[in-house]
């Protein structure tokens, strides 16, 4: 017994010593180090050992093993750094597109050289791996490799973000470029408005006389406040998509039934309920305004004096000098008919414009001094109609009447609905609505404007 216990105590003091010598052999073995520098400047210190024939397993069992792990890891590795590289590559060409617009010669030259480089880089790698001359680190190439990749990764980012930004510059620049153009545009277009209003149809009644009225003249000016409509519309239309509407849902509130092949022909819609509006109560000589359904009319000749004396007035001056004559209450009244308060507060914000005007003065704003204008040339036209000899009535065309050119004309493209005709069906003609109302003067008709478009009946089959 005493002999086998120092035995037992050898065993276990030698198996001690060995675990104790492998590793002090494996510290003692990482003697040297060798400074690995990537591609952007940074280097890590790895340790190294002198004698390889230290670095091996004293387990001769585990030899074989370590090596294809050790193998699969260089192998990691490489593809690691051949990623990075190609990262790297793809940073370095985005660089050289950015260079090229705007043209930087020496961006495009820094650019071109670093690209020359990433692929001198991968094709080392390429050489190195066929003759077998690999010589990395697997965890120290690793960490690089992603160092690298996330920092081409990096650049890469930078560049599209700077071509967004210079893109939204462009595009900036350009949108500003236009409204100049559309404010320029729309300044010429209010000047020509002007001057056409000048010396245009207003001037041809200066030294129209009473006796000498007829509905010639009528039709001239019917012309003429209509030209005022359609501004009018056109404005309202503007400010509905300034405050963001969708005409669409607007248009078919007005006419749900109707369908428009193009869609300018909405702006029909809108005309249709400025005129149907403003032109309501046309057949009374104060259009209803004092609620009375049969108002005294007077002599035409008063209603003629009235035409010359406000053909050339200003509606602001009209209003100012005498807020509570009949101008000033036609144009208070058609404005709240025609401009629903929801719509005012839609389109500036706010209710001023009606404030001001119900307590009797007179908004300057551009849309209200358009609406003036159409109002003055209503007015105007109205005391035209009985400053006339015959009798001046007003029609409306019924919604799914059958055309009729006598009493009407068309304002729809026939063309567009072409494409829902077939040779053999029967195509029969019937209104949609009413844009413009028509005139009877006497015996003379004055054709009314309509939204028109075709009902088709498919040809009875004969079996």
């Amino acid at each position: 017994m005493e002999s086998n216990r120092p035995k037992s105590v050898h065993r276990s003091t030698s198996t001690g010593k060995s675990r104790l010598s492998r590793t002090f052999q494996k510290v003692i073995s990482l003697r040297t180090a060798s400074k690995i520098a990537s591609s952007n400047g940074m280097g890590i210190c790895v340790l190294t050992s002198q004698d390889k024939s230290r670095e091996e397993d004293p387990m001769p069992g585990h030899k074989h093993g370590d090596s294809k792990l050790k193998q699969k890891a260089v192998m990691e590795a490489l593809v690691a750094k051949l990623f990075a590289g190609v990262t790297s590559v793809k940073a370095a060409y985005a660089e050289l597109q950015m260079a090229q617009h705007p043209y930087n010669s020496d961006a495009i030259h820094a650019a071109d050289h670093a690209v020359v480089e990433e692929l001198k880089t991968l094709s080392e790698l390429k050489r190195k791996f066929l003759k077998k001359e690999l010589d990395l680190s697997p965890q120290v190439t690793l960490i690089l490799a992603e160092v690298q990749e996330q920092q081409s990764l990096m650049r890469t980012f930078e560049i599209a973000i700077k071509k967004l930004e210079s893109e939204t510059e462009e595009k900036d620049s350009g949108i500003d470029s236009l409204r100049k153009e559309l404010e320029e545009r729309r300044g010429v277009n209010k000047s020509l408005e002007k001057r056409l209003n000048a010396s245009g149809p207003l001037s041809m009644f200066d030294n129209v006389k009473f006796r000498m009225l007829n509905p010639t003249h009528f039709v001239q000016f019917l012309h003429f406040s209509l030209r005022s409509v359609r501004s009018f519309v056109k404005m309202m239309i503007q400010e509905m998509e300034l405050a963001q509407w969708d005409l669409d849902a607007a248009a078919k509130i007005i006419e749900p039934d109707t369908r428009f092949p193009k869609q300018s022909d909405r702006c029909f819609v809108f005309e249709s309920f400025v005129c149907k509006t403003m032109l309501e109560g046309f057949n009374s000589p104060d259009f209803f305004l004092a609620g009375n359904s049969q108002p005294n009319k007077l002599r035409r000749e008063h209603y003629f004096d009235e035409f010359r004396n406000l053909k050339t007035a200003n509606p602001k001056q009209i209003v100012a000098q005498n807020p509570q004559s009949s101008f000033p209450k036609f144009l208070r009244s058609k404005y709240l008919s025609l401009v629903h308060a929801k719509m005012e507060c839609s389109f500036f914000g706010n209710l001023n414009q009606r404030k001001l005007l119900t307590s009797g003065g007179f908004p300057e704003t551009a849309f209200f001094m358009g609406f003036a204008e159409m109002a003055k040339r209503v007015w105007l036209l109205q005391r035209m109609a009985f400053s006339l000899h015959e009798e001046v009535s007003i029609f409306q065309v019924k919604k799914g009447c059958r055309f009729s050119e006598v009493y009407m004309e068309n304002v729809a493209d026939d063309s567009l609905f072409s494409g829902d005709i077939r040779d053999d069906s029967n195509v029969d003609i019937r209104v949609g609505f009413t844009v413009v109302p028509g005139f009877k003067i006497g015996r003379t008709v004055i054709q009314s404007q309509v939204y028109s478009s075709p009902v088709i009946t498919p040809p009875v089959s004969r079996g």
